[in-house]
């Protein structure tokens, strides 16, 4: 029996450089801008900007002002004023177990205060899975079969291996 006590930033994704953020109040969704460092990269070997893990401390945004489109708190005749971000803090809910340059990471139920009023929150981590060649090694083949039976998965292994043997 397990004493660890379980956290509800498991089986959640750190939020990377690409993701974009949400303002209840906005009608726009930027990109993170990371600027608290330029070494930790989530899930990219090459060290891709994209990748850039998201720190509590990274509060701005691409494209900058006004980031969130739109703001539902600030009508006019005819529509809405552009938002005025402004943080208040840094990013809550982040997981402290894990740090860079030791700064706290940004994980999907992270949230962040506009003085403004408004919650910014995760729309998209921007992770995404892919399949490596060693999955498709490692793959039960009747088991594929059996999910997707148009799938012949020795076919699909023997020209993953074949691809593997062509590039070297």
């Amino acid at each position: 029996m397990s004493t660890q006590a379980s956290s509800p930033h498991d089986g959640k994704h750190f939020v990377v450089q690409k993701g974009k953020a949400q303002c209840n109040q906005g009608d726009q969704f930027p990109q993170y801008k990371v600027t608290t460092h330029q070494k930790h990269f989530w899930n990219d070997s090459e060290g891709v900007a994209d990748y850039l893990a998201v720190t509590d401390e990274d509060l701005q945004f691409n494209p900058s002002g006004p980031s969130f489109g739109k703001c539902k708190l600030k009508p006019t005749t005819g529509g809405y004023l552009p938002c005025s971000y402004a943080p208040a803090g840094k990013w809550q809910k982040t997981y402290e177990k894990v740090k860079v340059m030791g700064k706290s990471c940004v994980t999907e139920i992270s949230e962040l205060q506009c003085t403004i009023g408004g919650k910014i929150t995760i729309k998209d981590h921007g992770q995404r899975g892919e399949m490596s060649k060693q999955n498709v090694k490692n793959a039960d083949s009747k088991t594929v079969e059996h999910v997707n039976p148009l799938v012949k998965m020795n076919d699909f292994k023997d020209a993953v291996m074949e691809n593997e043997i062509d590039a070297y």
